[in-house]
C-alpha cells in the first residue's frame, strides 16, 4: 500500500517532537554529571526586598488572568479566507461547547468581513443566470439577491450550528479524521452530515444539521423569496442544495490541513 505524502510529513513530525524530549532530557542527565557544570558556583540572586516606602512587584499570582477563548474551537480559515472555527484537527478529548459558546462562534462566522464578497460573488452568480426571476434585473435585483443569500447562509448556520444544537445536545464541530486513504477520508467526511457527535460524547443522527437545514430553507422560501417561488418545490431544492453545499464543505474540511500544511511548507522553502 502506497503512503500518502502527507501521512510521511505527519509521521517525520511525531518523531521530531517525540525525540526533542528525550535529547533534551538526555542533554539535562550529561549536565547534572559534568564536573566543570558542578564546581562552578552559584552566583547568588540579587534580594528582592524593595527599599523603604516602596511597594513590592506584583507577582504572578496578583495578575489577573487573561480571557481566554472558547476551548474546543478553532481560528482556521478555508484558503486562508471563509472562517473554518468548528472544524478541529487532531482534537483528541475535547469538552462540550456550551450554548453560548455555540451561538458565539457561530455569531463570528456568519458575521465575518469575508462573508460580503463571498454572498456577492454567489448573487452574481444568480443575477447571470437570472434564477428567480421575481428579483429582477438591475442593481435592484443584485441587491434583493445578495440579501436573500446573506439572510439564507445566516439562517442555516445558526440553526444547524446553534438553535439546534443547543436544544438537543449535538455537537455542531467536524471532527477531521486526518488518516487513512483518499477514499476512505471522503467516505468519512459525508457520512458525517447524517452521524455527528453529540455533547456527551456520543454518536447520534444529524438532526441538527438535516432538520435544522429543512427548517431555514422552509423559513426563507416562504418568508422573502419571490412570491412565485413560495411553494414546495422550491423550498426543496433550496434544502437540496443547502445540504449538498455543506457535504462539499465537510469534505474540503477533512483535506483542507494538509493542503495548507503543503502550502506552508512551500511557502517556507520559497524563502
Amino acid at each position: 500500500m502506497r503512503i500518502s505524502p502527507f501521512v510521511l510529513h505527519g509521521l517525520l513530525l511525531s518523531c521530531v517532537f517525540s525525540i526533542s524530549p528525550a535529547r533534551a532530557q538526555q542533554a539535562s542527565e550529561e549536565k547534572s554529571t559534568n564536573p566543570a557544570t558542578q564546581s562552578s558556583p552559584t552566583p547568588q540572586a540579587p534580594s528582592s526586598t524593595p527599599p523603604p516606602g516602596q511597594q513590592p512587584p506584583a507577582s504572578d499570582k496578583d495578575k489577573k488572568p487573561e480571557a481566554n477563548p472558547p476551548v474546543g474551537v478553532s481560528k482556521d480559515r478555508l484558503f486562508y479566507a471563509l472562517p473554518n472555527f468548528l472544524t478541529l484537527e487532531s482534537s483528541g478529548s475535547v469538552p462540550p461547547l456550551t450554548t453560548k459558546e455555540k451561538f458565539k462562534v457561530v455569531t463570528k462566522g456568519s458575521f465575518d468581513y469575508v462573508q460580503i464578497p463571498w454572498y456577492g460573488f454567489l448573487a452574481g452568480i444568480s443575477q447571470a443566470e437570472d434564477s428567480e426571476e421575481g428579483y429582477g434585473q438591475g442593481a435592484a435585483g443584485y441587491g434583493k439577491r445578495f440579501g436573500t443569500y446573506f439572510a439564507d447562509g445566516t439562517i442555516e448556520n445558526y440553526m444547524t450550528g446553534a438553535i439546534l444544537p443547543s436544544l438537543l445536545r449535538q455537537d455542531p464541530r467536524y471532527f477531521q479524521l486526518g488518516k487513512g486513504t483518499f477514499m476512505h477520508r471522503t467516505g468519512y467526511s459525508i457520512s458525517r452530515i447524517f452521524v455527528t457527535r453529540t455533547d456527551p460524547g456520543g454518536q447520534q443522527f444529524n438532526y441538527s444539521e438535516i432538520v435544522g437545514s429543512a427548517l431555514s430553507s422552509g423559513i426563507s422560501t416562504y418568508s422573502y423569496h419571490p412570491r412565485a417561488d413560495r411553494n414546495l418545490p422550491n423550498a426543496l431544492s433550496v434544502w437540496g442544495t443547502q445540504v449538498g453545499y455543506d457535504t462539499i464543505t465537510l469534505v474540503v474540511k477533512e483535506f483542507w490541513p494538509d493542503i495548507r500544511r503543503k502550502l506552508d511548507k512551500k511557502h517556507q522553502q520559497g524563502q
